[in-house]
């Protein structure tokens, strides 16, 4: 470990850039908003979200969530790796990655499939308006985290694991791990939850 990377660890500040901790902290609240929309109209029509929840399939809701799990994992250990100063390691993870979250696209699109063959669209009703407005909005954040762990890839490629890249891996990593987080949410909510907390 270089002494540019150890006194990075032994700073004591938060990881990752302050301007992407702030942009996290207001997508976080606007998505607590959603919550609140959806849980209001779940309280006043249950039947209509019973009815149209019994459309969903959960298998994809549940492979969605390992299969980023699973990638927020290979990000966890890319930034260890790249505070530990092992460019190979961290490179690897960091495909790994980007190799898994691609899954989740490939089986999000395949749902989206299903629903529209069946004839289920954003205006069959408003419980699936919330869903495919709340997890498309989620898609395209899963669609700006690949582009940034392309970014990243490039940059570690191009310059190993100096300061200024940690800095962006682990920026990188705490935007993955939002994407996380939201689609747990939004799995519970969406997929599990009975609705009028009724079974």
């Amino acid at each position: 470990m270089s002494d540019e990377q150890s006194a990075l660890q032994q700073s004591g500040r938060a990881p990752g850039d302050p301007g992407v901790w702030f942009f996290i902290i207001a997508d976080m609240a606007m998505f607590a908003i959603f919550f609140l929309i959806f849980m209001a109209g779940r309280h006043e029509a249950p039947e209509l979200y019973r009815a149209s929840q019994a459309h969903l399939d959960s298998r994809f809701g549940l492979a969605n969530t390992l299969i980023l799990l699973t990638s927020g994992a290979c990000m966890a250990k890319a930034v260890m790796m790249a505070r530990a100063g092992d460019v190979a390691i961290t490179l690897r993870y960091l495909l790994l990655t980007l190799g898994i979250g691609l899954l989740f696209g490939v089986s999000k699109v395949m749902e989206y499939g299903t629903k529209f063959a069946a004839g289920i669209a954003i205006n069959t009703n408003e419980f699936f308006g919330y869903y495919f407005a709340f997890t498309g909005i989620h898609f395209l954040h899963w669609i700006i985290g690949c582009g940034v762990l392309t970014v990243l890839i490039r940059r570690v490629r191009r310059s190993g694991v100096n300061a200024e890249n940690i800095n962006w891996i682990e920026s990188g990593g705490i935007y993955w791990h939002m994407v996380d987080l939201l689609w747990v949410m939004l799995f519970a909510m969406i997929y599990l939850l009975p609705p009028g907390g009724t079974a």
